[in-house]
C-alpha cells in the first residue's frame, strides 16, 4: 500500500533543542529531502520570524522533482474574519502547493486557552479550510492534541473532523501532540476514525512515551495512508516521530510503499547529512542509520556474522545505506581483528602466535583505559606493527616540557624532545601554543630531514575523558586526537594519569602511523583498513 510521507524537520524539527538551521541549510536540506523522494516538505510557518518569511520568498525558485513544499499555520484568530487574518494570509501568499493547518480538537484548549465556544471553534476551522481551499491549495488539517481530545470528549474531538471535511480537507492527520498516548489506545483511536470518514486519514506522534515510531506505525496498520515525522527524530521536548527509522520500517517490515526500495539505499547519507547540518552528532544507536546499528563487538557475535550476517542482523544495512562494523574492545575475539584482513587474504600474514599476541595486546590496552572503538588509527599501527614486528623508526630518549606564566601575562610552554632514530640523535626545541603544542613541534622538527611528508598532518579535535573521577584530579586520563594528512582522517589514543603524557603518546601513535605509511607502500593492507569503520 502507498503511504505518503510528510517531513516536518524544517519547522517542528527546529522547536527541538539546540537544533537551529540557517536559510540556506533549510533549502539544501529540502532538496535533499526530495531527491529521497519524501512527498511533503514542511518549510516553516510563512510570516512568523523572518528567517521562514525569507525562506519561502527564496523557495518560490526552488523546482522539486517530486515533493511538494507545504507551508504551516493555524486556524484564523477568533477576532479575524478569515480573509483579514495575518497568518492566513501568509499562508495564501506562500505560494506553496499544500498547506497544514492545525485547529484545536481538546475542549480543555478551547475553553482555556482560547476562550471560546465549541460553536465558534468549529466555525474556525471549517472557514480557515475552506477559504484556504478555495485558494487552490491541498489542505492538510492537523487535529492537534487529537488523542487527548478524543478521551477527554471523543464527540466534541470528532465534530472537529467533521468541521474540516465539511470545509474541504485532503487529509485528516491527528497529531498526539503531547506524546502520552501507549500504542494499543492510540491503534483503536485510529480505527474509530478511519470507520467514521472517508479520505486520508494521517497520524502526527510525538516521543515523549519513547514510542512516536511504534504508533506511527500501528496508525499506519488501522488504515492511515499519511506519515509525518521528522529524521533523526529532532523535535520539541522529547522530538517528533523519527521519520527515518518509519521509512525503513515501513518499507522493509510492512511492505509498504514509501520512499521506494532504491531510494531507500540513500536513507543513511541523508540522516548524516541533516545531521551535520543541524551541526548536532547523530546518535550511535539510532536504528538503521545509526553508526552502531550494525555493529559488532562480542568475540561470539562476530564469529557468527562472519559465517552468517544474518545471525545477528535483522536486515542487510546495505538496503539502507548503511555498512557492518567489528568492534574492537576486551570482549574481542579473533574474529574480530582478523575480519577486514581475511577479507582482503592478509590473514595468513600473521601466524597463529602473531594472532594471539596481537589480540592479547588489544584487550591489555583496553584494560589500561584505551578505547580503540574510537581510535581507529591507533588500531591500524597495531595491525601494521604486527605485520612488521621488529621495525621501528625511532626510539625517544626523552622529553621535557616548561610552561612559565608570570603575573597577567599569557603562559609560555617551551618543550625539548631527544630521539634516536636510524641515521642517529635528534635534538628539537621549540615554544607552542600550550605542552602538545610544543611537542608536537619538537617530534616533526626531529625527524622532518628523514620524513618531510609528515609536515602534512595536523591535529583537528581533541578530547580528554576521565577514566575514574573518584580520584579527583589525580584520576587516570584518556586523549583521543584526530588527525588528517588532507587525504584522509584518522585517531589515535593515549591513557596515563598525567594528561600530557597521555596526549603524547596519541601524538606518538599518530606519526608513527604515518610514518609506516610513507614507507611502506602496501595496497592490500590500504584496501583492508581504508573502508574499515573502527569507531567512525
Amino acid at each position: 500500500m502507498r503511504i505518503y510521507t510528510f517531513d516536518t524537520t524544517l519547522r517542528d524539527g527546529t522547536q527541538g533543542e539546540a537544533v537551529s538551521y540557517s536559510v540556506d541549510d533549510k533549502i539544501a536540506i529540502a532538496h535533499k529531502l526530495d531527491e529521497l523522494g519524501i512527498d511533503y516538505i514542511e518549510g516553516g510557518w510563512p510570516g512568523s520570524n523572518p528567517k521562514d518569511k525569507e525562506f519561502f520568498a527564496r523557495a518560490r525558485e526552488l523546482k522539486f522533482k517530486h515533493a511538494k513544499l507545504t507551508a504551516f499555520g493555524a486556524t484564523r484568530f477568533a477576532k479575524h474574519a478569515v480573509d483579514k487574518d495575518p497568518s492566513v494570509m501568509a499562508l495564501v501568499e506562500s505560494g506553496t502547493p499544500a498547506v497544514a493547518i492545525f485547529g484545536k480538537s481538546w475542549d480543555l484548549h478551547v475553553h482555556r486557552a482560547l476562550g471560546i465556544t465549541e460553536e465558534e471553534n468549529h466555525k474556525l476551522i471549517f472557514e480557515t479550510v475552506k477559504h484556504l481551499k478555495d485558494h487552490g491549495r491541498e489542505v492538510i488539517y492537523d487535529a492537534e492534541h487529537f488523542f487527548d481530545g478524543y478521551l477527554n470528549n471523543h464527540d466534541f474531538a470528532l465534530r472537529t473532523l467533521e468541521q474540516a471535511v465539511k470545509g474541504g480537507a485532503d487529509v485528516l492527520c491527528l497529531c498526539d501532540t503531547n506524546g502520552g498516548t501507549i500504542t494499543s489506545r492510540l491503534a483503536e483511536i485510529v480505527a474509530d476514525v478511519r470507520a467514521r470518514f472517508v479520505g486520508v486519514i494521517g497520524i502526527h506522534p510525538h516521543n515523549d512515551s519513547d514510542v512516536a515510531v511504534a504508533n506511527a506505525l500501528a496508525a499506519v496498520e488501522a488504515g492511515a495512508t499519511h506519515v509525518q515525522g521528522c529524521m533523526n527524530g529532532y523535535g520539541e521536548r522529547c522530538g517528533n516521530a523519527n521519520l527515518a527509522s518509519i521509512i525503513a520500517n515501513l518499507e522493509i517490515k510492512l511492505g509498504h510503499e514509501t520512499i521506494g526500495s532504491e531510494k531507500l539505499a540513500h536513507l543513511t547519507q541523508v540522516a548524516r547529512y541533516i545531521a551535520e547540518l543541524a551541526n548536532l552528532p547523530l546518535r550511535n544507536d539510532q536504528p538503521y542509520v545509526g553508526h552502531s546499528a550494525f555493529a559488532h563487538k562480542g568475540g561470539a557475535h562476530v564469529a557468527a556474522v562472519l559465517k552468517d550476517s544474518a545471525t545477528y542482523e535483522h536486515i542487510q544495512p546495505a538496503r539502507v545505506g548503511n555498512h557492518q562494523r567489528v568492534l574492537l574492545s576486551d570482549l574481542s575475539g579473533r574474529g574480530n581483528v582478523l575480519y577486514k584482513l581475511k577479507e582482503h587474504g592478509l590473514e595468513e600474514r600473521l601466524t597463529e602466535d602473531a594472532r594471539r599476541e596481537l589480540l592479547d595486546r588489544i584487550k591489555h590496552l583496553e584494560y589500561m583505559g584505551y578505547e580503540l572503538e574510537a581510535a581507529e588509527g591507533t588500531f591500524e599501527l597495531l595491525v601494521r606493527e604486527a605485520l612488521r614486528p621488529g621495525q621501528h623508526f625511532f626510539e625517544v630518549l626523552n622529553f621535557d616540557v616548561v610552561t612559565k606564566m608570570t603575573g597577567s601575562r599569557p603562559s609560555a610552554t617551551t618543550a625539548t624532545v631527544n630521539l634516536k632514530a636510524q641515521d642517529g640523535v635528534h635534538s628539537a626545541t621549540a615554544s607552542g601554543h600550550g605542552p602538545v603544542h610544543a611537542l608536537d613541534l619538537c617530534l616533526r622538527q626531529c625527524l622532518s630531514a628523514m620524513y618531510p611528508a609528515i609536515a602534512n598532518v595536523r591535529l583537528t579535535d581533541y578530547k580528554v575523558r576521565v577514566l575514574d573521577s573518584k580520584k579527583g584530579t589525580a584520576a587516570k586520563v584518556r586523549v583521543l586526537v584526530e588527525w588528517s594528512d588532507h587525504k584522509r582522517s584518522w585517531a589515535t589514543v593515549g591513557v596515563s594519569d598525567n594528561v600530557i603524557e597521555a596526549s603524547w603518546l596519541a601524538l606518538l601513535d599518530a606519526i608513527r602511523l604515518e610514518i609506516m605509511r610513507l614507507t611502506e607502500q602496501d595496497s592490500a593492507l590500504e584496501r583492508a583498513l581504508e573502508s574499515y569503520g573502527w569507531g567512525v
